[in-house]
């Protein structure tokens, strides 16, 4: 790909395949390019394998319906949402229908989980294929009953008919299925009236709950493997430029279960300078990795500094000329030329790190010349090849084994962590099961870059805003990992990393607008900069909002008032079908709507405040409207800040799976909480300085606030929800201290010392 495209990675052009094969009765996708080699029956086609799905699932002789699911999960139920699509379309009963998550392997298509897309990519293929589905089995189910098609309907994983019924297990195991639909049949089918859904968008249980209470839910950490020996990784000093000299395991030689080390050479060149040590169990792993001494040639980054970071991403916004052009409308220089009033800001947010709950691991073990990789990740299909070079195989050659991932946030969208399992494997000749500590975990993370943003308003004579520039400079993931993602600039300068610069091109109608997304070069070779939740709109919403603010300040009107005014709908802001329906209008709606929820402009007691933000979602083709009001409390004494209530509204469409919305929103709010006041770290000699919970202090049950979360009813397409709640947060606290005590904070995450300071500005 030379640019990145996610509608891309579904299905497009394509052909609908349903047959009785064996015992069951397959479904599946079938590329519709491959349509000159695809003929004959479904049921041979499918028999032979001579397809390649990009979702499937199938019926069996008792009726059980199984979807097999090419996503993560990590705690988003994305099994049970896609296969509620498919269930409710097919007509199935909830309670006969299983999810199974698969390994890697080409027939599934695209394999990544990430951006909220697994519902807003899957939504209609997935309706389609249930709608195609219900049709084959009324047909069949119809004949085995004696009747014509059009007097049956299908209720409860049963053809229905004339006070007559057979079930689905009936019809597979009775009849006989063979029928393929076309692109243009498939098209056909659209999903149910909203009136007619038993799933979609109604309380039901998720379906991979029992196993994650009862303690069943495999995760990658549980692997086991016959004969294999653990390993844990020697994280180098920098993560590039680091050469091994020489290593003293003298002291490790005295440990019971140490089986020596392996140099690692890796042929991709992700991991440079880097050691495993092998041992009969973890804990001999974890004690022999602590005393073996090893003497490096370090890289170039051994005394880089976050603030070295920062500052290089401040000369770099300073200067208009630098960057690559992502918006340009109207003139912004004539603005500029014209402004009777100005407004030039900076906004920072510091380096971020993902820690789930489940270090990073991997399994690993040769069969037959495959390497089987057992572990939980989010972008198979990106660093499978990885992997395949890194060990001097070709793809087909390595297959991943997916499981349950306890927790994900992006950090495993990378695959890095596979490879020094899959190298020590290959060098010993045994399977290797590496899992990191929660120190090294921290060090190896992909942080999320340190950012700097500068704002630039302008107004006439007449107070009237003539435009806005936005200058935005950060660490890249994209040009990292999959710079083939990366799309040109406008101006045919260069490439930039559409995820850290979307949430900038928001919904707002300016006249003259400009944006920019800007690399900072020294973030690129110190760290290997990562995707977590939210991505680019965790920052440049930062930026958007808290400024939005200050232009209404600025202005002397209201921030919702100025907010409003501008979502007018107008020109490419009034969306199109069927992803952005209605366009700014319903981020105006929902505005309005958590306005008067609040109560908005009440008195409030002295030193409490309430703030406003928005959003609209990750991406700006993919939008889902928020809104967060954050609620204060400000001890001027010391600048501690108190969150007393979030409300957050939004409208994501067709909401499939409640339970699930709700529960993605809770956990992205909260995070979006945890940004503002607690997380951040910092680079000190080349290296993040926190590497455990007792300095790296996120959010904590003491100081979660009220939450009041609710949804816009809605049947239009649904979009994405794990990002989306985080986005707003963060600059809705940072309002809300300005309205509580006047005090303007600009930096992530705000510290009591930062708030004490702006008081004293203020003042």
């Amino acid at each position: 790909m030379d640019t990145f495209d996610k509608n891309s990675l579904g299905p497009s052009r394509r052909q609908f395949l349903i047959g009785s094969v064996g015992t069951g009765l397959l479904m599946a996708f079938s590329p519709y390019l491959n349509a000159e080699i695809m003929t004959g029956a479904a049921s041979q086609q499918l028999s032979d394998k001579l397809f390649s799905p990009t979702v499937w699932f199938e019926i069996d002789t008792n009726g059980l319906v199984i979807v097999n699911i090419a996503k993560a999960e990590m705690g988003q139920h994305v099994g049970t949402a896609l296969a509620r699509i498919v269930a409710d379309e097919l007509g199935a009963n909830w309670q006969k229908v299983e999810l199974r998550h698969v390994d890697t392997d080409p027939k599934w298509g695209y394999m990544v989980t990430g951006g909220s897309w697994s519902v807003f990519q899957s939504y209609t293929p997935l309706s389609q294929a249930g709608a195609a589905g219900r049709s084959v089995l009324i047909e069949a189910g119809a004949k085995l009953l004696g009747l014509e098609p059009a007097q049956c309907q299908v209720e409860n994983s049963q053809v229905l008919g004339n006070g007559k019924s057979i079930s689905f297990g009936e019809i597979v195991k009775n009849g006989k299925v063979d029928r393929v639909f076309s692109a243009d049949e498939l098209a056909k089918f659209t999903p149910k009236d909203p009136a007619n859904r038993k799933l979609i968008a109604k309380p039901t249980k998720a379906l991979d709950i029992p196993a994650k209470t009862n303690g069943t839910a495999q995760y990658g950490i549980d692997v086991e493997l016959a004969n294999m020996v653990y390993a844990r990784p020697i994280v180098p000093p920098t993560r590039y430029g680091c050469k091994v000299k020489s290593v003293d395991d003298s002291a490790a030689l005295k440990i019971k279960g140490y089986q020596g080390y392996q140099i690692l050479t890796d042929k991709s060149d992700t991991l440079q300078g880097w050691i495993t040590v092998v041992a009969d169990s973890y804990y001999a792993a974890v004690k022999a990795t602590n005393v073996i001494k090893v003497d490096y040639q370090i890289g170039e980054t051994s005394n880089v500094s976050e603030l070295d970071i920062l500052t290089q991403g401040e000369e770099l916004t300073n200067d208009p000329v630098n960057g690559a052009l992502v918006v340009d409308e109207g003139n912004i220089e004539q603005a500029a030329k014209q402004a009777k009033k100005s407004l030039e800001l900076s906004y920072r947010t510091s380096s971020v790190l993902h820690f789930t709950m489940e270090p990073v691991n991997a399994a690993v073990e040769f069969k037959d010349g495959i390497c089987h990789v057992h572990t939980g990740n989010q972008w198979q299909s990106l660093f499978l090849p990885v992997v395949a070079k890194a060990l001097g195989l070709s793809d087909d050659k390595v297959l991943i084994h997916q499981y349950y991932l306890g927790g994900g946030f992006g950090r495993r969208l990378a695959g890095d962590y596979m490879l020094p399992a899959a190298l020590t494997a290959q060098a010993i000749g045994k399977p290797v099961k590496l899992v990191f500590t929660r120190e090294d975990d921290a060090r190896f993370d992909c942080v999320r870059s340190p950012s700097v943003q500068r704002m630039l308003a302008y107004w006439d004579a007449g107070n009237k805003l003539l435009g806005i520039e936005h200058r935005a400079a950060a660490g890249w993931p994209t040009l990292a990992m999959a710079p083939g993602f990366m799309p040109e600039s406008l101006d045919k300068k260069g490439k930039y990393d559409p995820f850290s610069i979307s949430g900038a091109e928001h919904w707002y109608t300016l006249k003259n607008h400009r944006i920019k997304a800007l690399n900072i070069p020294l973030a690129q070779k110190t760290f290997l900069p990562g995707w977590l939740r939210a991505v680019g709109p965790g920052w440049t919403g930062w930026a958007v909002e808290s400024f939005m603010d200050e232009v209404a300040h600025a202005q002397k009107v209201d921030p919702i008032a100025l907010r409003l005014s501008l979502l007018d709908g107008e020109g490419k802001n009034a969306g199109k079908a069927p992803e952005s329906v209605g366009g700014a209008k319903r981020l105006a709606k929902v505005l309005g709507l958590i306005k008067t929820k609040v109560k908005w402009g009440r008195n409030l007691p002295k030193n409490q405040g309430m703030g406003i933000a928005v959003s609209s979602g990750q991406e700006r083709n993919m939008p889902t409207w928020g809104a967060c009001v954050a609620h204060v409390k400000v001890d001027p004494a010391t600048g501690k800040v108190t969150v007393l209530k979030l409300t957050g509204l939004m409208d994501c469409g067709t909401v499939v799976h409640p339970d699930g919305a709700l529960a993605q929103t809770e956990g992205s709010m909260l995070w979006g909480l945890s940004l503002a006041l607690h997380e951040g770290t910092a680079f000190e000699k080349g290296q993040v300085k926190d590497t455990n919970l007792n300095t790296y202090t996120p959010l904590r049950m003491q100081d979660v606030p009220e939450l009041d979360i609710s949804f816009v009813e809605s049947s239009e397409m649904p979009t994405g929800l794990g990002e989306p709640g985080l986005i707003a947060v963060a600059p809705a606290i940072a309002n809300a201290i300005f309205n509580a005590v006047g005090a303007r904070v600009r930096d992530l995450p705000i510290r009591p010392e930062a708030v004490l300071a702006a008081l004293k500005q203020r003042s």
